[in-house]
């Protein structure tokens, strides 16, 4: 029973990550870790460009080309960091508009997945939901980088434990 479960998680998984990413290519035009980027950049912390790669997975290289890409598209700026020797990054106003499309058309592409359930089979599910992902053995960073596309207003207690 349980590989059955797992493999129609799998499935779900799939369709869901399918959904987010046909719904931010349509809204920026790009893929890959482009709109998790101006998300995490969204959340007003000023990472840094290392920062930023550890989030997203990405080499050091491809983290610059993808800051310059959201530079030169006037969605990011660079501004100088708290360390002199690093740049902190932070949306535009025209990112911030842009970050919000993206969130919303994010919950917009999965919304439909749920609407079938009933309102007590929503919250049943929730409740599965949060007992998965807190039963989760993670870092802070493995935390960040499974939430680098999360509405923080909408997911105000994250189940996913980390380690402070």
């Amino acid at each position: 029973m349980i590989n059955h479960t797992a493999n129609l998680l799998g499935v779900v998984g799939l369709a869901v990550a399918d959904r987010i990413k046909e719904s931010a290519r349509d809204i920026l035009s790009h893929v890959g870790e482009t709109p998790a980027a101006l998300v995490v950049i969204g959340y007003d912390l000023g990472p840094s460009n290392d920062q930023l790669r550890r989030i997203l997975g990405l080499s050091h290289s491809g983290t610059v080309r993808l800051i310059d890409r959201l530079v030169a598209d006037g969605l990011v700026e660079r501004r100088e960091g708290s360390d002199k020797r690093a740049v902190a990054l932070y949306v535009s106003k025209r990112g911030r508009a842009v970050r919000e499309e993206i969130l919303k058309g994010r919950l917009d592409a999965i919304r439909p997945l749920l609407e079938n359930l009933s309102g007590a089979e929503q919250e049943t599910f929730t409740a599965l939901l949060h007992k998965m992902l807190s039963s989760m053995d993670t870092t802070d960073m493995e935390r960040r980088t499974l939430c680098r596309l999360c509405d923080d207003r909408v997911c105000v207690d994250c189940p996913i434990p980390a380690d402070k």
